[in-house]
């Protein structure tokens, strides 16, 4: 399971009408790595400036792994995040996550990041089973 959703909220998805903010708690306390992962990419992408902020540390476990895989892999989630974090993030490998600002500016950079080509060069022996 991806989530772990309380009954309220499954109720107000029952409903029909879900508040973002409950559904964002939610991916936080279900996503705690990826949460804290993205969470310290924006904070670096704040202070540091710059077109982009990424991690290139694999995951300490499979969990931890998963967790990333699971945030990033659904567009419900990926999108929430983004709007709530107000970045975009794109994802290579299974850790390689980054943030890049909502500006038109890094538009370049983020189709090189995102690319056949990019994806390429960011391969290693040693992510092959990742």
């Amino acid at each position: 399971m991806s989530l772990d959703v309380s009954p309220a909220l499954l109720e107000q998805a029952e409903r029909g009408e879900v508040d973002e903010r409950d559904f964002v708690d939610c991916v936080r306390t279900s996503l705690p790595y990826a949460w804290e992962m993205i969470s310290t990419l924006v904070a670096r992408l704040k202070v540091d400036g710059g077109e982009f902020a990424d991690n290139q540390t694999p995951p300490p476990d499979e969990q931890a792994r998963g967790q990333l895989l699971r945030a990033l892999a659904s567009d419900a989630i990926r999108g929430a995040l983004e709007r709530h974090f107000g970045v975009r993030l794109a994802f290579q490998n299974c850790h390689r996550v980054a943030v890049f600002p909502l500006d038109d500016a890094v538009d370049e950079r983020l189709a090189r990041f995102t690319s056949v080509r990019g994806q390429l060069l960011n391969q290693s022996p040693t992510l092959r089973d990742c």
